[in-house]
């Protein structure tokens, strides 16, 4: 059986569907009549197909074959590294690069490029989809990612990522000027009622605690660093929305209409503190600030 830890990302969902994001190239019909069966289980006891999920569980299912699998293609799309070891990588992923493929797109991503340059040399805990992603970046979010190269590494960094031992900093720029130098955004965030594809501040959603700090005000807009506390989905733009305050060109989260023109969201992971697997060697990263964020403070400031 293969064996999965819930995330973030399966937080809440059903157990068909969850299965069917790991293994597109299977109908969900499919994926239901072999849970009925048996063959998935959930914390060791046997799961039916709507069974909810909730990170932390873990998940173990037999794969099911297909005289049809869909191939993931590696593609030469460039790769910025900015560290690695024998376990593990730190790639600067460009804007408008989704992390891993779906059923909708299925080349272009930061998965096919890594295939390119590691091969089979990347974990699959998460599926063929998304081979050696540890944690994601939304398409239009740049900046640092971890890969893991091997199953035990990918099996560590999530461990340290409950544990809360990393240090993740993003540099956004938003909307009007933020009058506090530093607070704390302690909001719940699950999923929009009314548009599934959105997050939203919920009393019944999961705690998310983003620390902000003004780096500079510039023209009707603030230059921001945030620290996350929490890794909810999309968490940094709801919660900065929510306190009236919408990144720069996040059209999903209410920015409005622009004279500036960028890719959305200015939204950048750019710090990066972790401890290198297997050792006490701290690893502190920090790249400078990309294209979108560089526009935007030269015609602001």
């Amino acid at each position: 059986m293969k064996k999965i830890i819930i995330d973030e990302q399966g937080e809440g969902q059903r157990v068909d569907k969850f299965l069917a994001m790991l293994m597109p190239e299977i109908s969900r019909s499919k994926i239901q009549s072999s849970l009925k069966s048996g063959t998935c289980l959930v914390n060791n006891q046997i799961a039916k197909p709507s069974f909810i999920l909730k990170e932390g569980m873990e998940l173990c299912f037999d794969e099911i074959e297909t005289s049809s699998k869909l191939e993931i293609l590696a593609e030469d799309l460039g790769l910025d590294i900015i560290w690695e070891d024998e376990n593990m990588a730190v790639i600067n992923k460009p804007s408008n690069m989704l992390t891993h493929p779906t059923m909708l797109e299925q080349s272009g991503t930061l998965v096919n490029t890594l295939l390119f340059h590691y091969g089979n040399n990347l974990s699959d805990i998460n599926g063929e989809f998304r081979r050696g992603i540890v944690h994601r970046l939304d398409r239009n979010t740049s900046g640092l990612i971890m890969i893991a190269k091997n199953n035990k590494t990918h099996e560590y960094l999530v461990d340290e990522m409950k544990a809360k031992k990393f240090t993740k900093k993003y540099i956004a720029i938003v909307k009007g000027i933020v009058e506090k130098d530093e607070f704390i955004i302690d909001k719940p965030i699950g999923r929009h009622q009314s548009q599934p594809h959105k997050q939203a501040i919920r009393e019944d959603g999961k705690s998310a605690i983003t620390i902000v700090k003004v780096l500079k005000r510039l023209n009707n807009a603030t230059l921001l660093e945030m620290s996350l506390i929490t890794g909810r989905t999309h968490q940094i733009r709801v919660h900065l929305s929510s306190v009236g305050h919408p990144v720069f060109n996040d059209t999903l989260y209410g920015f409005g209409k622009i004279k500036i023109k960028t890719e959305e969201q200015v939204l950048q992971s750019y710090k990066l503190e972790f401890t290198r697997p297997f050792t006490d060697e701290r690893i502190c990263l920090e790249i400078p600030y990309d294209e979108k964020v560089c526009k935007v403070l030269n015609a602001l400031s």
